[in-house]
């Protein structure tokens, strides 16, 4: 069993922090908010520290999982950072949604420091993280992947080695891309169901069989058609996720209308009010008056 260091524990990373402890592995954790860790603690075991610096001090694999690049900074190479004390040959694993350039940046840092890093950001909502259920999409080398691997498994039911660092997260733009073009299908679909005076539940019992059938549809409809936006990822969320594709796309020319257009309807939710709302309440502007 290894010794780990998890930093960050919200609606993602309390519950992977947790599936590595139930693995039997030794846990320490740290979280910006103390009560957390010591409410953590309480249910899993292990320990808490009040710095990532001393969550990581000797620790065989450091886990991040916080909100964006610059939090990534302030746990990493930060004031108190896991990067000062992390020993040689460790293995830190990010699982944070964030830049590629962040994540080539901390693996040059990795690197001086002599320890390996992994850029590994995680898909499949609180539900995923809950069950033990997330896909992960990984960017590193090959022989610190397979390390880590090992304690990867413990929250997750797919986990891919998708090129050299950065790849995790590029491909993390990816499925926000489809997820984007997805969501709108599916908000616009429902709309148009409604408005037609159409049995939703029937409809889509008909056609989540056939070729418009996705996980969004088959995980989202039913709330989506009951007006109930309180489930899932939430619209502010999403739109530091899509902000990052659309910076990655000026810069390697990729051409993302759909994911730009969807991006500026998700800002329409947040004016509404729904900044926590889940990204499924695209819907919800559609319906206004």
């Amino acid at each position: 069993m290894a010794s780990v260091a998890f930093i960050g524990l919200g609606v993602m990373g309390y519950p992977m922090a947790g599936h590595i402890a139930k693995a039997g592995h030794d846990v320490c954790v740290y979280n910006r908010t103390g009560t957390k860790a010591e409410k953590w603690t309480k249910e899993y075991g292990g320990s808490h520290a009040p710095t990532p610096a001393e969550a990581a001090d000797g620790r065989d694999f450091v886990f991040a999982c916080v909100g964006n690049d610059d939090d990534l900074r302030s746990v990493t190479t930060g004031s108190q950072g896991a990067f000062s004390t992390m020993k040689k040959g460790a293995i830190f694993i990010d699982n944070t949604t964030a830049s590629a350039i962040i994540a080539r940046e901390l693996a040059q840092a990795a690197d001086a420091g002599e320890f390996g890093f992994l850029d590994a950001p995680v898909s499949g909502g609180q539900a995923g993280a809950e069950n033990g259920a997330l896909t992960v999409m990984v960017g590193g080398e090959e022989g610190i992947f397979e390390k880590a691997r090992p304690v990867i498994d413990c929250y997750s039911k797919m986990v891919g080695l998708m090129g050299p660092t950065g790849s995790g997260q590029l491909t993390k733009m990816v499925n926000q891309i489809c997820i984007a073009g997805l969501v709108q299908g599916l908000a616009e679909g429902i709309h148009f169901a409604q408005s037609s005076g159409l049995d939703v539940e029937k409809v889509i019992d008909v056609i989540s069989k056939g070729a418009a059938g996705s996980w969004q549809m088959e995980n989202r409809w039913k709330t989506m058609n009951d007006g109930f936006y309180e489930y899932g990822f939430a619209v502010d969320w999403m739109r530091k996720d899509l902000d990052i594709v659309l910076a990655e796309a000026r810069e390697n020319k990729a051409n993302l209308p759909v994911a730009a257009l969807v991006d500026q309807f998700y800002a329409q939710i947040q004016n509404m009010g729904g900044n926590r709302w889940d990204t499924s309440s695209l819907l919800a502007r559609l319906q206004l008056k």
